[in-house]
């Protein structure tokens, strides 16, 4: 327990994200945990719009944890509808129509998320990177999504057979140990493994960080396999790969 007046180290973190414009860090949250509106400028529904928008999901998981009310807006070109389909297959949660507006809701922070190179109104920018090729039919949803997140949102990002395939047998793997630590006494996620987590995320959205998390929870030797539960689906909160889909399953 920490000593008296002093938080445990996890909870003075507040998320920061690299401003595309400037290459500089600033606060993704407002101070007084005003609202955050997350707006996602997304011109297509090749690749690269997908993972714009799986970006834009992730900072919202990501405010979301941390406290912040978060105003999720979507502004599209032509195949919104076809982007929004994409979208829900890979577990992105449903984004607002943007509408014309300024400021908002009297919100006190504004971040747009767009492809690196493309437009978006002046304001706190995150530039997400290219995807190439698209993915091959039929491709496993969650597979895709966990191909998609294991590089930081600043590096491209190659979807090739391999990595789809190793993508598909980490989720295989990872789904039928969380089933199998389920069956264990329930045990508190270790603050020093939620302080982990939360460095990761919290800094400029590193999921490649918090992926890494889980492997060392995956293998550290002194771990419980309650723990081990609980922490894999605290991270999936962020993730969003149905990390728990198989609990009761026949083992």
């Amino acid at each position: 327990m920490p000593a008296r007046g002093r938080p445990p180290a996890y909870a003075h973190l507040v998320l920061r994200i690299i401003d595309a414009r400037t290459g500089e860090p600033v606060d993704a949250a407002p101070a007084r945990r005003g609202l955050t509106r997350v707006e996602v400028h997304a011109s297509g529904s090749d690749s690269t719009d997908l993972r714009v928008l799986l970006v834009g999901d992730l900072l919202v998981r990501t405010l979301e944890l941390g406290g912040t009310p978060v105003w999720a807006l979507l502004t599209g070109g032509r195949r919104q509808a076809e982007l929004r389909a994409g979208a829900a297959t890979l577990g992105v949660r449903p984004f607002e129509d943007s509408p014309d507006v300024g400021a908002g809701l009297g919100e006190a922070q504004v971040v747009h998320v767009t492809a690196a190179g493309g437009k978006a109104p002046d304001g706190v920018r995150i530039a997400v990177a290219s995807v190439e090729p698209d993915p091959p039919a039929p491709c496993e949803p969650a597979a895709l999504r966990l191909a998609l997140i294991t590089r930081h949102h600043s590096a491209p990002v190659r979807l090739e057979a391999a990595g789809l395939d190793d993508a598909r047998a980490t989720l295989a793997r990872w789904r039928g140990a969380v089933a199998r630590w389920a069956r264990q006494p329930s045990r508190p996620v270790p603050d020093a493994v939620r302080g982990r987590l939360r460095d990761a995320w919290e800094d400029d959205l590193d999921v490649p960080g918090v992926l890494d998390v889980l492997r060392d929870v995956e293998t550290e030797p002194d771990l419980a396999d309650g723990a081990r539960f609980e922490t894999y689906a605290y991270a999936d909160r962020l993730l969003g790969l149905d990390l728990t889909r198989d609990l009761g399953a026949p083992s």
